[in-house]
């Protein structure tokens, strides 16, 4: 750590005010803190207040509840890859292709996405945030692996521009970041973030007589849209084949990179719980929002996906990665402890009444969030409003 000390002590009187490279002295603090603490205190006299976590260590905290979705899912697109191809591989080969595959999306992510973050920096003389640091990570995680990078490269710099900068920054965005890149994609590039065919890696091999790339929400919409029986389309029943419910649950599925495996995503909601950096009363209320739904349909009944049992709406899609590292953005959620429960179940409630009613969107968590990140705020309001009416009444007493 001594040399790197030494070598930010070298570049320092070069970016400070009144020096060559002063504009860039931004850039050069927030570098610096990512190995050592800021040297800044809030005044010269009166008590100080330290706290190990600040806004950068959070991050990282969030970014390591992460790594078992990542690690997961390299592992699923080789799994997904040879199985499609019908070779026989050992997991350390389909985790291997996996990486190799997932690897340039993340590293284009982080490139194109810092490189934004930073030219904002020094146009606008202001600290490095280091939000990115989890969006980086949290756009390649929601995408098929066959995305091409340059679609990433444009989604990046759509979503860090146009739901974080021209609101401010970080802190500042009523819209999670990640989110809104994969819903510029959705809507811009359909053809390479949704249908059957994009889930699966097949390389320069093709895919086996008989396979199908369709997930089981896109099953479902087929269903829903064309009058037939889900069951009959999947070519079985709800405990056996692919989509068999534990199967489901472990996220041995074509899906987004990150976003197939509930297991993963349950634990890093306890690592985000256990640190106190995810709120546990949103991460629930979606889950049990998304339940509550699905039971409603269940007794509506008009078609297979409908009756599908509710419990399985937990388990498809992106809802628990949604839940868990998305509906909890500490900036664009409600921040009042009661909007939290409203805020979460009505994400999952809309999840839900999207699958279903909207064969044009079978995956509704990302519309659900969006929509809800709007709201938040006006949540909080009625939430504290209440508050202070209840007081008042009880002052006049």
């Amino acid at each position: 750590m001594k040399l790197i000390q030494n070598l930010f002590d070298r570049i320092k009187p070069h970016v400070e005010k009144g020096a060559k490279y002063e504009k860039f002295h931004t850039l050069y603090e927030g570098h610096r803190t990512i190995f050592f603490k800021p040297a800044l205190t809030t005044g010269k006299t009166g008590v100080q207040v330290k706290d190990a976590a600040d806004l950068k260590r959070l991050m990282f905290t969030v970014i390591v509840a992460l790594i078992p979705c990542l690690l997961f899912g390299m592992w699923n697109v080789g799994h997904q890859h040879f199985l499609a191809t019908g070779i026989d591989a050992s997991n350390w080969d389909k985790f291997l292709v996996g990486s190799i595959q997932v690897m340039p999306i993340l590293i284009v992510s982080y490139a194109v996405g810092l490189g934004v973050e930073f030219t904002f920096c020094v146009i606008r003389n202001h600290p490095v945030e280091e939000g990115f640091l989890v969006t980086g990570i949290l756009i390649p995680l929601v995408m098929p692996a066959t995305i091409p990078l340059w679609q990433v490269a444009m989604a990046t710099i759509f979503g860090v521009i146009v739901a974080k900068e021209v609101f401010g920054g970080t802190g500042m965005n009523i819209l999670n970041v990640a989110l809104t890149s994969r819903a510029f994609l959705y809507f811009a590039y359909p053809s390479q973030i949704s249908g059957d065919t994009v889930w699966t890696y097949l390389g320069d091999r093709t895919a086996v007589d008989g396979f199908s790339g369709a997930t089981i929400l896109s099953y479902g919409a087929a269903a829903a849209a064309n009058g037939t029986d889900m069951m009959d389309d999947i070519g079985g029943h709800w405990y056996s084949g692919m989509f068999d419910f534990w199967n489901l649950f472990l996220g041995i599925i074509p899906g987004s990179i990150g976003e197939t495996s509930v297991l993963m995503c349950l634990i890093g909601a306890a690592i985000l719980i256990f640190t106190g950096v995810g709120s546990w009363k949103i991460i629930v209320s979606v889950f049990g929002g998304a339940w509550f739904m699905g039971l409603i349909y269940n007794f509506v009944g008009a078609n297979s996906f409908m009756l599908m049992p509710a419990h399985y709406h937990l388990v498809i899609g992106g809802l628990a990665f949604g839940a868990v590292f998305m509906a909890t953005d500490p900036v664009s959620a409600a921040q009042t402890e009661t909007g939290k429960w409203i805020y979460g179940f009505m994400i999952g409630v809309l999840t839900i009444i999207i699958r279903i009613s909207n064969p044009a969107y079978p995956e509704g968590i990302m519309l659900a969030i969006l929509f809800m990140n709007v709201f938040a705020p006006l949540i909080d309001y009625y939430v504290v409003d209440a508050h202070k009416k209840r007081r008042l009444k009880r002052a006049t007493i």
